[in-house]
């Protein structure tokens, strides 16, 4: 596999040319160097091909990948624009409630004052 089809295609041309014409069962062994050869380059090829097919798809997906982080990163970024934004209210309306809890006891205790005064009117 290590041969290409050429250099193993020289080979067998420089061999059957130093050993001449009186050999004849060397000529019978060429074609089925070459059917190797050819095999083994029909084998390379599909390799190469199913290479670059993952290599296409791994693209693909990186991309996409690449693609779903970047949207990803804007949805962040834009909810914690949200939450800035949203910090001032969320404050306001934390010292809103602490007011309201606060007003809420005032009451609480003039409503017991008032129970109390009129228990004593009472008896």
């Amino acid at each position: 596999m290590s041969e290409t089809f050429w250099e193993s295609d020289a080979a067998v041309e420089t061999a059957s040319q130093t050993a001449g014409e009186d050999q004849p069962q060397h000529s019978h062994e060429e074609p089925a160097a070459l059917a190797v050869s050819a095999d083994d380059f029909a084998a390379l090829e599909e390799r190469i091909r199913r290479a670059v097919e993952l290599v296409k798809r791994e693209r693909q997906a990186r991309a996409g990948a690449e693609a779903r982080s970047a949207e990803l990163e804007a949805r962040v970024t834009q909810a914690e624009a949200q939450v800035q934004a949203q910090s001032p209210m969320m404050e306001q309306l934390q010292n809103e409630l602490n007011a309201l809890h606060a007003e809420r006891e005032q009451v609480r205790q003039r409503v017991e004052r008032l129970l109390k005064q009129l228990d004593t009117l009472e008896l």
